[in-house]
């Protein structure tokens, strides 16, 4: 399969699987006791927003030292995610095995652009979901 270079950042795999986490954040948090409407829901909701809206920012900054400064704010709303995951489950509110390995896939595909950035390569991940 030949890769474009990417020409927005809804172009990256790992902003669209970003997008996806979030969707299903908000579909899971959803189903939480509404006594957590403005604590664990409203958290959950805005780490998960942060990890793909920081990477939507860092894909138009042009120097690398600004794109990886966003890309790692992502990478630190994303294990805010990972605990909020696991404090869900620990709550018994929900425990979506799918969620987990969503969350994963993320934290390996924004390592990877991390790296390929880092390294000096082109930004060519891009693919529809």
């Amino acid at each position: 399969m030949a890769y474009k270079p990417a020409k927005s950042f809804e172009d990256l795999i790992v902003w669209q699987k970003a997008h996806r986490f979030v969707l299903e954040t908000y579909i899971v948090s959803g189903t939480y006791p509404k006594t957590e409407i403005f604590g664990l829901s409203a958290q959950f909701r805005r780490a998960a927003v942060s990890i793909a809206a920081n990477i939507a920012e860092g894909f138009k900054k042009k120097g690398k030292a600004d794109k990886l400064r966003f890309y790692n704010i992502a990478q630190g709303s994303l294990e805010e995610c990972r605990y909020y995951l696991i404090l869900s489950r620990d709550l018994r509110y929900s425990s979506k095995r799918e969620m987990f390995a969503l969350l994963e896939e993320v934290s390996k595909l924004l390592e990877g652009y991390i790296d390929s950035i880092a390294n000096g390569t082109r930004q060519v991940l891009n693919q529809s979901f």
